[in-house]
């Protein structure tokens, strides 16, 4: 079984993003907690929140994933990003309760020539400050196509903040197929070896979510540029593959491709058809 969805606005309220993903045909969606590229969030008004869990709840829908801002940056050099960055992680955690057993994703940063080393230790650092154990919610290290200096272009990178922060059973990942292709990993040619790999150095247990995205690159590129399904360097095929492979049943597949509604209706459509 798959759950699919894409992004969604929550200008309108949370209930309606339900109900407008119930209408694009989908069983799951994310949305940005606050300005994607800004500090900014919407208030949460209690009954509208409930009234989203309801209907999620009632039309058998997935988890659904909220998405930090562009601009949280736990690992920068200027301190004041970096306290901005977990000032913005706190808030949106403790928000996040509104929605239990939903997830929250986001990147895990850019070291800005620090090194990997120090990047990784101060992510880890800020996940140890505000995470706390009666959250109802799974953070998500989001997997990276490894732009200049970001974190998390391997697996082995993100296993490393795993590996620092006291409450890791509160942290999983999300696996972006367009990341993990530019970051150099072939889930064209072996998927299998990739979902192996991952398995072998982070465990499927954590994987939570997929950010399902073709490529406008070729693979090792690192310039993460996201293309419609079929219709960039991954395929059909192997878009197909990914989709139904055993491992990642039952895992929310949210699309991030360049769409308008109309074209993330059909993209679901497309989907869903492959489960026929």
């Amino acid at each position: 079984m798959i759950t699919i969805g894409c992004h969604l606005s929550v200008t309108n309220g949370y209930e309606a993003m339900g109900k407008t993903m119930l209408g694009f045909g989908g069983n799951t969606f994310a949305y940005f907690t606050r300005n994607p590229r800004g500090g900014r969030s919407r208030d949460i008004v209690p009954e509208d929140a409930a009234a989203l869990n309801a209907l999620l709840r009632e039309h058998h829908f997935g988890p659904t994933v909220a998405h930090g801002s562009y601009t949280l940056n736990l690992c920068a050099s200027n301190e004041t990003t970096r306290a901005n960055g977990m000032d913005m992680l706190a808030k949106d955690i403790r928000r996040m309760q509104y929605f239990p057993d939903s997830y929250y994703n986001f990147h895990p940063g850019a070291h800005t020539g620090q090194g990997t080393e120090r990047g990784v230790e101060l992510i880890a650092d800020a996940l140890n400050s505000v995470l706390f154990p009666e959250m109802q919610t799974v953070v998500l290290l989001e997997t990276m196509a490894g732009k200049g200096t970001e974190i998390g272009r391997s697996f082995e990178e993100l296993r490393a903040i795993i590996d620092r922060v006291t409450l890791s059973e509160k942290l999983g990942v999300c696996f972006d197929t367009c990341h993990v292709w530019d970051a150099g990993y072939d889930i064209v040619g072996d998927l299998d070896g990739v979902l192996s790999r991952f398995d072998a150095i982070i465990g499927l247990d954590r994987l939570y979510a997929v950010h399902f995205n073709d490529s406008k690159n070729p693979c090792g590129s690192h310039k993460d540029r996201h293309e419609k399904l079929g219709q960039g360097f991954l395929g059909t095929d192997a878009m197909k593959r990914i989709a139904l492979h055993p491992a990642l049943q039952n895992k929310p597949f949210i699309l991030e491709t360049p769409n308008d509604d109309q074209g993330y209706i059909d993209e679901i459509r497309t989907v869903l058809s492959w489960m026929e």
